[in-house]
């Protein structure tokens, strides 16, 4: 079996899942979208409205923000993978609870092993807290870390910057990072920061998908 078999595979399994109460409420699960040969991953938070409706991730007005993000940096989406760490709409696009994120781990876990990007761009703080369990968003977002040998790169939920209009220049600052981030990354020797606490107080990111 190939890996787009396999990928293919594990989207089934997503989409059939019964592991948690979303599948009660959901439409369609969500697996994710992007070359099984993708360099760069991009993990949200858990599917919206329009994910829910269309089975894809970001699909609405973060979707098309993220869309224009990746294009100012000269990416197209189509060359990146895009996940979340939940596959299924909460409710009332409530956070993503525990068990819920529990029930996914494996899905996704199998999702970076299967695809093995150099690259992990955390969009949430939800995501984030998968690689940085204790660190706030506000301040390590934009920084590159190396964690199990894989650059992790966290960042704001697009989401954020909409409802939270101070957090739009941030985001495209963030972003316009990336490719410096990825060009250093594969220098010998390359060591990004590991500060946590240097940063300017920010708003701490709302929950919004």
């Amino acid at each position: 079996m190939n890996r787009t078999e396999r990928l293919a595979e594990i989207d089934a399994s997503i989409r059939s899942c019964t592991g948690c109460k979303l599948h009660l409420s959901r439409k369609q699960a969500v697996p994710g979208s992007g070359p099984v040969d993708s360099k760069i991953m991009l993990i949200g938070e858990a599917p919206g409205f329009h994910e829910n409706e269309q089975g894809l991730p970001f699909v609405g007005a973060a979707g098309n923000f993220l869309d224009s993000m990746l294009e100012s940096i000269q990416m197209k989406r189509s060359s990146v993978y895009i996940t979340n760490i939940i596959k299924c709409r909460p409710p009332q696009n409530r956070d993503p609870e525990p068990e819920e994120i529990l029930a996914c781990s494996s899905f996704l876990e199998e999702q970076i092993a299967l695809i093995q990007p150099k690259a992990i761009i955390t969009l949430g703080r939800f995501s984030m807290m998968r690689y940085f369990p204790n660190a706030r968003i506000s301040a390590i977002h934009g920084q590159a870390r190396m964690v199990d040998d894989r650059l992790i790169i966290p960042m704001y939920h697009p989401a954020a910057a909409l409802h939270q209009p101070s957090l739009r220049s941030v985001v495209e600052q963030d972003f316009h990072q990336i490719p410096s981030l990825l060009e250093k990354s594969n220098q010998a020797g390359y060591t990004p920061s590991t500060r946590e606490s240097d940063a300017p107080d920010e708003p701490e990111q709302l929950s919004m998908f």
